[in-house]
């Protein structure tokens, strides 16, 4: 041994201490990295998820009771609700450019291979051959279920009503209900009250803005 040096084995002792507290440095950032990663996921997830919720709760409470006509002429309910599916027409539709067409949208949303997905059509009395353009909002979701509220304060399964006293083409229900099964976390059910029935020139489409 040198004077105020190392032996040999002194610096192997030292270099596997040094290596093992290296190993377990390193482990220890790697479940860090691991743990902020599967956060990370995890947020964008439940923001998603809050996303698609926020949309679908908008659309609903800016519904009007607007009738429009099918791909083949038909006139169609202002409202179409089926189990698992609804198309209607909302209010709303931004017009920045002061285009000449109507503040109104037509608007479909239902569960296609497990993805929540919204379809919004470009005209609300569609020419023939028309579908909506779809945007996948949500996915890994799993029995989408809705119920409708009338007035008589009974929920349905499908809308519009069979009988009512008022057209059916613009009968709107006061509540609906959405239910769905979101793979990681859970059912999410909702209760969205409809706004009441607009005024007539509320629902006509808008020109220019002078």
């Amino acid at each position: 041994r040198i004077a105020g040096g190392f032996t040999l084995i002194e610096l192997l002792v030292a270099l596997v201490v040094f290596a093992a507290l290296a190993a377990a440095a390193y482990g220890g950032l790697a479940q860090i990295a691991r743990v902020r990663g599967a956060l990370a996921a995890q947020q964008d997830r439940f923001a998603a998820i809050t996303r698609a919720i926020s949309l679908l709760e908008r659309d609903l409470r800016q519904s009007v009771s607007r009738s429009v006509l099918g791909n083949a002429g038909e006139p169609e309910p202002a409202l179409i609700g089926a189990p698992d599916s609804i198309e209607f027409t909302r209010l709303g539709f931004a017009n920045p450019r002061a285009e000449p067409r109507s503040n109104l949208e037509r608007v479909v949303y239902g569960l296609d291979s497990e993805k929540l997905r919204r379809g919004r059509y470009a005209m609300l009395d569609r020419a023939q051959n028309s579908a909506p353009a779809t945007t996948p909002l949500l996915d890994r979701i799993s029995d989408l279920h809705l119920r409708y509220f009338d007035k008589n304060l009974v929920w349905r399964e499908t809308w519009p009503p069979t009988q009512s006293d008022q057209d059916p083409a613009l009968a709107m229900p006061l509540a609906i209900e959405f239910r769905f099964v979101v793979a990681d976390i859970g059912e999410i059910r909702r209760v969205v009250e409809l706004p009441s029935a607009l005024p007539a020139h509320a629902t006509q489409p808008s020109g220019p803005a002078p």
